[in-house]
């Protein structure tokens, strides 16, 4: 696999930094914010690996010949039907592993989803990252080339608000690997405890 150009790096940090940046404004302000609104005030950012090139890696998506129906499973018990499409196979340090690559199930009366869906988790899923793991979403390509880049990794919305439904990362996809790049997690514990001993628990607010 082919190495991205080195020049660009420093672009594509900027850019990288820059999407983080507006992230944090949606998350802050917007309405359709996942983070409960009391704790929006608290909010100062989302917290991230430094983004690094390394982790931004050419693949193709190998496919099985029949996309499988698997179930996921979610934070809720709710599952979750997917497609399996294929995987990925990517070398980080020498070290070569494989992720099932998966695709939403419309339902009925829903346009199709046109992206790929790699929930994984990592060897640093509970210490500096989310422990449930986290999300990448790929674009449908054409010729099923794609750039696999973890440093867009994001976490579910369930890390900043337990009122969603999130799907768990299948055993498949769980890497023996630190993969330091993307999303860390947040301390959604911990901002509920400073509201509560400010008197001011999660939930009980009138607007």
């Amino acid at each position: 696999m082919a190495d991205l150009p080195k020049s660009s790096d420093a672009e594509y940090v900027k850019r990288i930094e820059a999407e983080r940046q507006e992230k944090d404004y949606f998350f802050k302000d917007h309405q359709q914010s996942p983070i409960p609104w009391e704790l929006r005030e608290k909010f100062i950012g989302l917290a991230y690996f430094p983004p690094n090139p390394k982790y931004r890696l050419k693949v193709k998506l190998q496919r099985y010949p029949k996309p499988e129906p698997v179930v996921l499973a979610t934070s809720k018990g709710i599952p979750r039907d997917m497609l399996k499409l294929g995987y990925f196979e990517f070398t980080i340090d020498g070290q070569t592993r494989r992720l099932q690559v998966y695709k939403s199930i419309p339902k009925r009366g829903e346009a199709e989803d046109e992206s790929l869906f790699v929930p994984f988790r990592d060897a640093t899923s509970g210490k500096e990252s989310y422990p449930a793991g986290r999300y990448l979403d790929l674009p449908v390509t054409e010729n099923d080339e794609h750039v696999l880049d973890f440093n867009l990794a994001y976490n579910p919305y369930c890390a900043y608000n337990d009122a969603y439904v999130c799907p768990l990362p299948p055993r498949e996809n769980w890497l023996d690997i630190r993969i330091e790049a993307g999303e860390k997690n947040f301390p959604l514990e911990d901002l509920k405890e400073q509201l509560a001993k400010e008197g001011k628990p999660l939930g009980h607010h009138h607007h």
